[in-house]
């Protein structure tokens, strides 16, 4: 493994995207625990493009103009919908001491369709891997180090919107507007994702 490889994955990991903002609004909406259950659906979200990569799939795709812009148009639609529901609904986000604990399932599943319905982790792999892997063994172990990386940098930003979380309690007027940066950040990128 070079490091070339391993500070290209680091900032890929860590530049912020829809699994950032997920695993953010999950710490600020419910906490340390919740945050680090949304890191861990994103990183399961990775698997699907990690069987599609090493098995083949992932360049048919990537050939198959008509595939990917189903993918793509799903991964659009998916975005839309979590702005109008962060918009709309204040239990996601509004931040309640008392509040019962989120689902850990629901976490995960809007985790995992995030990156599941991202086209450009497919892509990414795709470009990417075959520069420093070839084989299945290698690209499997890159993989995991891929996967690795993104739960630990997504946990950190969970970790950190957790701790700020007494803080916004104390403001109710700021997770007005956090919900609304959040909506309108998912739906930037899913416009953002359309024009691609």
């Amino acid at each position: 493994m070079s490091l070339a490889f391993l500070v290209t994955t680091l900032i890929a990991v860590a530049t912020p995207g829809t699994g950032v903002l997920y695993t953010l609004s999950a710490g600020l909406a419910h906490g340390r625990k919740a945050s680090v259950i949304a890191a861990f659906g994103c990183t399961l979200g990775i698997v699907p493009h990690v069987l599609a990569t090493v098995t083949g799939l992932a360049a048919l795709l990537h050939a198959s103009a008509l595939a990917f812009e189903i993918v793509k148009y799903l991964g659009v639609a998916y975005l839309v919908y979590l702005a109008w529901i962060t918009l709309r609904d204040k239990s996601e986000l509004v931040v309640d001491a008392e509040a019962a604990p989120a689902s850990a399932r629901r976490i995960v599943v809007s985790a995992v369709l995030i990156n599941l319905l991202n086209p450009k982790l497919t892509i990414f792999f795709v470009a990417f891997l075959p520069q420093f892997a070839t084989g299945f063994g290698p690209m499997v172990q890159l993989s995991a180090v891929f996967m690795a990386l993104t739960f630990l940098v997504f946990a950190v930003y969970g970790v950190f919107a957790a701790s700020m979380r007494d803080r916004v309690l104390a403001r109710p007027r700021v997770m007005v507007w956090l919900r609304r940066f959040f909506a309108a950040s998912f739906a930037a990128l899913g416009v953002k994702l359309a024009l691609t």
